[in-house]
């Protein structure tokens, strides 16, 4: 009977064989060894590189959660927990995400990469810094938080970085959790359009993405942000080579505006379109079977006033040839000038039209423009803010016309992290009505440090309590 040999002894006589062999092999591979080594440097370095500056993203807030066994149609508002990641793009602490991770978020906190993977800032030993939220774009599913944090590792985010198919690309972030995580692949491609109407180009990639990737980003073999990674399609909930970031220039632009104002800005000409299929080239008799037809004009807008028509099929906007919807979409949010030179295909007609847009004012930035520090900062929760009288009742529709509505923050590292954004109108104060600043100012005056707070604020029309304790 043999004597079985330990599983040890079978790796090490194994391992010792494969050496030997190794020798002839090597010799008859020429310089492959040494390429292979070449490689695994270059990911190594790219690896020290970017993992100090992804970051990953705790988000604590309120949801559903479906009943017990037996309760199925049951539903409980309960604390949930969510994981996500980011990447910082300036050293002074701002940091690039989903919109979706921090969507609904109650507390944000960044976790910083562990010491040693080449962490360098101001207190190397803090690692856990509580976020604030400068601003977030739906449309893009893009955010942008603040930690008071200076001298962090950073990957800038590049207006001209771009890719092309078949390129190399790493994906980091922390994927089910796992912080710092590093995956490899390639571009898949490099301007996918997932829908013949979606506003939006991605980059896909067969980089493995898994749930908590999310905000973090995809690079390039130069160490560079090529993309932010957004999401999978998958069947089974786990990776299966279909992952899509959202393109650095859009993040870089998204950025940019969310940094400098809370809100990205465009500017609307009154219609809706769609991109064209075969459908409805044999249906409307349109004249190409491509592009993008005007599929409402809105009454009495800037379209239907310069003499556009549904139907017509947009050829270019501002000087930028419209192939596809998200064509349209970038025109809109570069357009320079209010006064747009519009294309149109009609029948087998050109046209070109002068269209006087408008743009889309966010209505906090006028609020911003006639508010004064002196008279509406409030420096305990760290936010400029107005009284809801008649001027912004006209501005904004809320479901209770009475309030102190939230037009900015301050980041004033003397502030509470109370979970307010641009927007917000609070109505109460731990069940006490609030219709003034000055109530506010006095109201939050009035607790002892350590004290909890309860605000009802007001956002997006749907009431909800932020809480907080006062320091």
């Amino acid at each position: 009977m043999r004597k079985p040999i330990p599983l040890l002894a079978t790796a090490a006589f194994v391992i010792s064989a494969a050496a030997r062999a190794a020798t002839p092999a090597r010799a008859e591979a020429g310089e492959a060894p040494g390429i292979l080594r070449q490689l695994n440097g270059a990911l190594s370095q790219l690896a020290d590189r970017v993992s100090p500056a992804v970051v990953q993203i705790q988000v604590t807030g309120y949801g559903l959660s479906s009943g017990e066994e037996g309760r199925a149609q049951a539903a409980f508002f309960v604390r949930q927990h969510g994981v996500g990641s980011g990447v910082i793009v300036d050293p002074a602490g701002y940091i690039v995400t989903n919109a979706h991770v921090v969507q609904g978020a109650q507390r944000i906190v960044v976790v910083l990469p562990a010491a040693g993977q080449g962490l360098r800032q101001e207190s190397p030993k803090k690692r856990v810094y509580p976020a604030r939220l400068v601003g977030a774009h739906r449309e893009s599913d893009l955010a942008v938080l603040k930690v008071d944090a200076g001298g962090l590792p950073f990957l800038p985010l590049r207006s001209g970085a771009m890719v092309k198919q078949g390129e190399l690309v790493v994906a980091v972030g922390s994927p089910q959790g796992l912080a710092s995580t590093m995956t490899m692949g390639v571009v898949s491609s490099a301007a996918r359009q997932l829908d013949l109407d979606a506003p939006m180009l991605f980059i896909q990639t067969d980089a493995p993405i898994n749930p908590g990737n999310s905000g973090g980003p995809l690079v390039n073999a130069d160490g560079e942000v090529v993309g932010i990674n957004t999401f999978i399609l998958t069947g089974s909930g786990g990776s299966e080579g279909l992952g899509f970031a959202i393109p650095a220039p859009v993040a870089r632009f998204v950025y940019d505006g969310l940094r400098k104002r809370g809100y990205v800005r465009r500017v609307e000409i009154g219609i809706s379109a769609q991109g064209i299929t075969p459908e409805l080239v044999s249906g409307l008799g349109l004249g190409r079977d491509w592009g993008v037809v005007v599929s409402d004009v809105a009454p009495d807008g800037p379209a239907e006033k310069a003499g556009m028509r549904e139907g017509d099929i947009l050829e270019s906007v501002d000087g930028r040839r419209i192939d596809a919807l998200p064509d349209l979409t970038a025109s809109l949010y570069l357009a320079k000038d209010a006064l747009l030179d519009v294309r149109v295909l009609r029948g087998e007609q050109t046209k070109e039209l002068k269209v006087n847009a408008v743009e889309l004012n966010h209505p906090l930035d006028e609020m911003v423009s006639f508010s004064n520090p002196d008279k509406n900062l409030v420096r305990q929760l760290g936010i400029l803010a107005l009284d809801v009288d008649d001027k912004v009742r006209e501005m904004v529709h809320l479901r209770r016309p009475n309030g102190v509505i939230v037009v900015a923050r301050t980041l004033d590292d003397s502030s509470v992290n109370s979970g307010l954004v641009a927007g917000d109108t609070i109505h109460a104060l731990n069940r006490i009505r609030v219709e003034s600043v000055e109530e506010l100012r006095r109201a939050l005056g009035a607790r002892k440090p350590g004290e909890p707070v309860v605000l009802q604020v007001e956002r997006e029309g749907r009431f909800r309590y932020l809480f907080f304790d006062m320091e």
